[in-house]
């Protein structure tokens, strides 16, 4: 069975050799290639290189395009923001947000995510994995959320304050993110993309209420137009944090893959989901992959598949560290080869 066909089937709840497996590896996969992971986030080839080399050595079901939080930032306001780092990725400086002034966002115009820039360094890093992996391996584009992009132009602080100081200005802030994810989405799926990531780490700072009010329309935006015009790409959803208070609105969201952190309530989650839709991850990124043992990795994958079932994705919360023990990560790899989705394993 090839990695995209275990993706679409466990999707579609269909027998498949064993459960798949797609921790978030990025800072891991450059370490793991011997890149620099400044390198790895300015030249798309060399991330290519460190998710194939990753993927090949330890069994991974996706190769990943997502790196950092700056790629549509710079395309859309340049570098002023942005400060950079050798072996972490670039931050947002928001003593130096590009949103500063707010009056800045009638002057911005969507970026082309083909112009050359950060955005079509990406693309061009989709094409390199296609091609290197054929086309039975899944691969994973990526867009920044709308509150995550808008939290990166206005600054994290900020932005939560502007929900209540000017809620009209957060209004049309979300609606031209949404709109730059729709720009940046085909371009990818046409570079070779069969999933489309969408990240709103921030989405967990906020209540219910806010969120279903102010996010989850532009959200459901990105996910309806994707769906419409790209109906064979899947839609996988990640918000960093405890999204537990939210999961009733996300289950709301034409996604096939919503991608949980080790922070929020996995059984409380699956029931607002629902038995049928697919949850991968929630396996602590700190305590069991950095901190722990092989054997306390393999019996979180255990724990999760137990309260997921069939409908699973094994991966990691977040991001993996690049500090992880090899050892551990291959546990989890050992845990997805070994169990099919329908085996429910008691703890």
């Amino acid at each position: 069975m090839t990695v995209k066909e275990r993706i679409q089937r466990t999707i579609r709840g269909e027998p498949v050799d064993h459960l798949a497996a797609q921790p978030m590896v990025m800072m891991f996969a450059s370490k793991h290639a011997g890149i620099r992971f400044i390198d790895y986030t300015r030249d798309g080839l060399k991330m290519a290189e460190a998710q194939l080399k990753t993927a090949e050595d330890f069994g991974l079901d996706c190769l990943l395009t997502c790196s950092d939080p700056a790629r549509e930032v710079i395309d859309i306001a340049g570098e002023g923001s942005v400060d950079w780092f050798t072996d972490q990725g670039p931050a947002i400086n928001e003593g130096r947000a590009a949103l500063a002034d707010k009056a800045r966002l009638r002057r911005f115009k969507l970026p082309d995510p083909l112009g050359g820039g950060r955005m079509h360094d990406r693309v061009k890093s989709i094409e390199f994995m296609r091609r290197r992996a054929g086309p039975e391996m899944s691969i994973v584009g990526w867009v920044e959320g709308p509150l995550a992009l808008a939290a990166e132009l206005r600054g994290l602080n900020t932005i939560m304050m502007d929900f209540v100081d000017d809620p009209a200005f957060v209004r049309d802030l979300l609606a031209f993110t949404a709109e730059v994810a729709m720009a940046y989405a085909p371009a990818q799926i046409a570079a070779g993309a069969d999933t489309i990531g969408m990240s709103d780490a921030a989405a967990s700072m906020m209540g219910p209420a806010l969120y279903a009010e102010f996010l989850w329309p532009e959200q459901k935006r990105v996910f309806d137009f994707l769906k419409e015009r790209h109906p064979r790409v899947l839609r996988r959803q990640h918000m960093c944090g405890n999204t537990t208070a939210l999961a009733e609105k996300m289950r709301e969201l034409p996604v096939d893959i919503y991608e949980i952190d080790f922070p929020a309530d996995l059984r409380r989650v699956r029931a607002a989901l629902g038995a049928q839709r697919v949850i991968c991850g929630n396996v602590s990124t700190i305590t069991d992959l950095l901190e722990g043992t092989p054997e306390t990795v393999y019996a979180a994958c255990r724990r999760c598949h137990e309260i997921c079932g069939r409908f699973h994705i094994v991966g990691g919360g977040c991001e993996i560290s690049p500090l992880t023990p090899p050892e551990n990560l291959r546990a989890m790899f050992e845990y997805a080869r070994q169990h099919k989705p329908e085996e429910h394993v008691a703890c």
